[in-house]
């Protein structure tokens, strides 16, 4: 079970090129996924029928108790039954349905494989969260199969409907399973099942479970997004909507049913709210004109039916619930397929467009009407057999007593006369010859054959409906396993079979039909469905309003906080951690201080300068004459490091500051040089009272935090775990990218998140950088310039041959491009020959930083410097020449070397992140190791490159860019090229 689950995901992702490759031909390569997982079932079947439920487990996180468990019982046996068939069968129908636009099926085609492997796993996982999990994935693949017409606002709106609604369910399922692990110690479905826990966190929890359920399979207030769902191709519709999504509510109320279904909260709300979406579902399904939204309701009705009849808590009624579901998944399956059918030869599902369709189509339209009788209930089929035994089971316990037994009953009986009148008007709407409104004949619309394998996937659900329900005596004996997971002092069973004699259920039964069938005849001819409503707004209206209020909300909110003021945010920020750190002073126990004046006489003298320059720093009125100071700080910080035996720190704290430097220089140039001069600051003193209080809050917090110390700090054990796990001296390194992996790999993750937001606010219409490609420098400077020297001729930069052996050297490549007053020749043969020697030295640092100072972080930074040198020496396009390649991927590489070495150890039974050592005697080079979270640092050195790299190309060559075009624009035009708000 766990390698098909698997064969899903790797289809899942494969499927988008297949479909390049074959076209619309690779829904039938990826029928046979499904297919596979169907027949596995079936061959299952002797051991699930025995009561030996197939079991596979897999230990996935043990920390959090998380296992990668399934288990085949009975119920998941039929669930992934219905899953894998109906969607094999859909996937065949869609070689037919998208014959003609392929191409732009190849994510649709993928995202659906990946449904059908996301439902195989919720119906078979054993772990109450993982189960949640794969409930959440289920409503993000919808989402996106929902929205496949993405080009039509109809599609968005409903599928961002769908995910909110169904999300908002997840959501309070995951807070509800969470209570019920907990309180029942353990994550096993099985092991809940036998526990049968009770009290108030349990029932708190039933709630919660239920409104996750009940969201999912669209149950009253719920019930609007899946009508609204029809504007996903019809495929998405008979699988989704018919078989697989809103059948995960219900299966999840059939989970827990034996033993939460006599619990206080449960039959209220089950039953109440089951009763009143099957005939909500079925009075709005009367007054559709589109096929897809009759069945839509339809649909809705169905599945209040099946809550409330499997949901119910007796063993008869269990019985008859689950072969509910499973005529439902192949008679509502076929119904949507055949609609599919229809639109797609007709371009039209509206039915007073419809007329006729019958006789020229009497193979489809026999399989509705199959599909339509076992909707109803008629014999022979499953629906038939199936809401037989519902009835049955549903009066014997309202004979016996039982209020929500009549409720149910009376309700149910009501909704049957619903459903058989909505299934008369979808036959009418679809098949019949009809009258307009003047009541003329309507000519029989032209039907063009479809081909024959499109109708093969409705024939065979349709032709299953019957066959079902003949082979009922033997379905019986398949489900009667389900039933025996209930106490058995609730009664018995019962049997499923299509002929039980004349009983009162089988009289409500014909009763129901009769009167279905009067009240669609009176429908149509009163006009009923053209009547105003009654209620002038429906539950999709609030729905809106909602939304609606949340936008005006988060506006408001925004106005009022936003205020553009970034003192005010800072302010904000410093006033809640001075509150918030001043209170646990006051509120903590006394504390017995022992303080140093100082701890290397390097303190005594360097302390005092970075106070000073701090000080300075504040009164400066120039911004670069601020930033320089406050860089004296850092470089301050340096000096402590380097003297404290912290060379890693010292040597990455250097290269920070420069980098930090040389990223506030660039960032200034767009900024008055005096702070102020536009926009002056006001409220000094209390600025600076907040400063003050910071400041001195701050510091009696690092005084108290580093004396409150109770045990020895685990940092001790370090050293001996750098070289025990690790195979590394170096500790602050192999902590980096060892110990504490998790941690760098977080901040790998911001630096990318940051690189990218500033790439976003620079380049507006585009993330790839197009700098580099300028056609103003020759083709030559694309080449290996440091093999040959080159020299500066009329026509730019050229190698040097001996025609131009008198020319001017030129020792970088752009050196043509820069304006004589911008160039320095020192500069630019200082960077010439320091460039490559300090890549080396990066490069030196990335490899030895396991044993010696050094690392991926620090390698990265030097490379960066390098970088930055060329660009200052040469501008962009000497930055574009030094590193041709996208910062994107630069980042992008880095991240996923990060992330494979982390997760390349769990394929080997071994832990995330756990190191591995190769050694190895080379001749000459002598002892060699080789360890495997190397790997993980080159993911850190290619991940800084990439951020510096993008911040020169953004805040550096980007903005010179814009710079260039708006001086040409303002000589070309001053007054449309004038600045707003910009000062260069």
């Amino acid at each position: 079970m766990q390698l098909l689950l698997a064969v899903f995901l790797a289809g899942s992702v494969l499927l988008p090129l297949l479909v390049r490759w074959l076209g619309a031909q690779a829904f039938i390569v990826a029928a046979l996924v499904p297919a596979a997982a169907f027949v596995h079932a079936l061959a299952l079947t002797p051991a699930v029928l025995a009561g030996t439920a197939p079991f596979e487990d897999y230990e996935w996180i043990p920390q959090l108790g998380l296992h990668l468990s399934m288990r085949m019982d009975v119920l998941s046996w039929v669930l992934t039954l219905i899953v894998t068939g109906v969607g094999a069968l859909v996937l065949l129908y869609c070689r037919w349905y998208f014959f003609d636009d392929a191409a732009e099926v190849g994510q649709f085609a993928g995202v659906l494989l990946g449904f059908a492997g996301a439902m195989y796993g919720l119906v078979l996982t054993d772990d109450l969260i993982m189960l949640v999990m794969s409930w959440e994935i289920t409503s993000i693949l919808s989402y996106l199969l929902i929205g496949h017409y993405r080009h039509r606002a109809a599609s968005r709106r409903a599928a961002l409907q769908a995910l909110l609604v169904t999300t908002l369910g997840g959501l309070v399922l995951f807070v509800g399973a969470i209570l019920l692990v907990v309180d029942a110690g353990t994550a096993s479905i099985h092991e809940l099942l036998q526990l049968a826990p009770t009290g108030p966190l349990v029932d708190a929890a039933v709630v919660m479970i239920l409104i996750g359920a009940v969201s999912k399979s669209a149950i009253f207030p719920f019930h609007f997004w899946l009508p609204g769902a029809m504007a996903a191709p019809t495929p998405v519709s008979a699988y989704l909507h018919a078989a697989a999504m809103v059948k995960a509510g219900i299966y999840l109320i059939a989970r827990f049913a034996p033993i939460f279904a006599l619990t206080g909260p449960w039959r209220p709300i089950v039953i109440s709210l089951g009763v009143f979406t099957m005939l909500l579902g079925g009075i709005q399904a009367l007054r559709e004109t589109d096929l897809k939204r009759i069945l839509a309701f339809g649909t809705v009705s169905q599945l209040g039916f099946f809550s409330v009849v499997i949901g119910f808590g007796t063993p008869e009624a269990a019985l008859a619930g689950l072969a509910l579901v499973i005529g439902h998944a192949l008679f509502k399956s076929a119904l949507f397929l055949i609609v599919g059918v229809i639109d797609r030869q007709l371009s039209t599902r509206d039915l007073n467009e419809l007329s006729g369709l019958g006789r020229q189509a009497p193979v489809m339209a026999t399989a509705a009407f199959i599909s339509v009788a076992s909707m109803m209930g008629i014999a022979p089929t499953i629906g038939y057999v199936a809401k037989e035994s519902a009835l049955t089971a549903l009066l014997e316990d309202a004979q016996h007593g039982s209020p929500w037994g009549w409720v149910a009953l009376i309700g149910v009986t009501v909704g049957a006369v619903l459903t058989v009148a909505y299934g008369c008007r979808f036959l009418w709407g679809a098949f019949w010859r009809k009258d307009n409104r003047h009541g003329e004949r309507m000519p029989d619309t032209e039907w063009p054959d479809p081909p024959v394998g499109f109708l093969a996937s409705p024939i065979i659900l349709a032709g299953l409906s019957i066959a079902v329900g003949i082979g009922a005596p033997a379905v019986d004996v398949m489900l009667q396993g389900y039933a025996g997971d209930f106490d058995p002092a609730l009664g018995q069973a019962g049997h499923l079979a299509l002929w039980h004699g004349i009983e009162p259920a089988l009289l409500i039964s014909l009763g129901a039909i009769a009167l279905g069938i009067g009240a669609f005849i009176l429908s149509i001819r009163s006009g009923w469905h053209r009547w105003q409503r009654m209620l002038r707004f429906t539950a999709a209206d609030v729905y809106y309003q909602v939304m609606r209020g949340v936008d005006r909300l988060s506006v408001l909110t925004t106005s009022l906080t936003q205020r553009g003021s970034l003192p005010m945010y800072v302010g904000t920020i410093f006033i809640v951690v001075l509150a918030a750190e001043a209170t646990a002073l006051v509120g903590a126990a006394p504390q017995r201080l022992a303080l140093s004046a100082w701890h290397t006489p390097t303190q005594l003298v360097v302390a005092p300068i970075m106070a000073v320059a701090g000080v300075i720093a504040v009164r400066a009125r120039k911004r670069y004459t601020g930033v320089v100071l406050v860089s004296v700080t850092g470089l301050g910080m340096v000096v402590l490091f380097a003297t404290s035996g912290a060379p890693d720190l010292a040597l990455t704290q250097i290269l920070v500051e420069t980098v930090t430097m040389v990223t506030f220089a660039l960032v200034l140039r767009r900024l008055p040089s005096r702070m102020g001069e536009h926009n002056a600051s006001v409220g000094r003193v209390p600025r600076a009272i907040l400063a003050i209080g910071v400041g001195v809050t701050m510091a009696l917090v690092a005084i108290v935090a580093t004396q409150a110390r109770m045990f020895a700090p685990i940092s001790e054990a370090f050293p001996q775990l750098a070289y025990d796990l690790g195979h590394g001296k170096n500790v602050v390194n192999v902590a980096l990218v060892d110990l504490r992996g998790w941690d760098t790999m977080g901040e790998l993750s911001v630096l990318v998140l940051a690189a990218t937001g500033v790439a976003s606010l620079v380049f507006v219409t585009h993330r790839a950088d197009l700098l580099s490609a300028t056609r103003d420098l020759p083709q030559t400077s694309r080449r290996r310039t440091a093999r040959r020297p080159m020299v500066e001729t009329a026509d730019g930069v050229k190698f040097q041959t001996p025609e131009n052996r008198g020319a001017p050297r030129a020792w970088l490549v752009s050196g043509t491009q820069l304006k004589a007053e911008n160039r320095s020749i020192l500069l630019e043969v200082i960077v010439r020959v320091l460039f490559h020697t300090i890549i080396v030295v990066s490069i030196y640092l990335l490899f030895a930083g396991h044993n010696g100072p050094g690392g991926g972080f620090a390698g990265g930074l030097v490379a960066g410097m390098a970088l930055v040198m060329r660009y200052i020496a040469g501008g962009r396009w000497e930055l574009g020449a030094a590193a041709p390649t996208d910062a994107g991927r630069l980042l992008g590489l880095g991240l996923v070397l990060a992330v494979g070495d982390a997760i390349l150890p769990m394929f080997f039974g071994l832990a995330p992140l756990q190191s591995t050592v190769w050694s190895a005697d080379v001749p000459v080079l002598g002892h060699l190791e080789f360890v495997s979270s190397t790997i993980f640092d080159v993911g850190v050195y290619l991940v800084v490159i990439g951020l510096v790299l993008d911040v020169l190309r953004s805040l550096g060559a980007e903005v010179d860019r814009q710079t260039l075009e708006r001086r040409a624009l303002f000589r070309a035009a001053p007054e449309r090229a004038a600045p707003q708000g910009v000062h260069g």
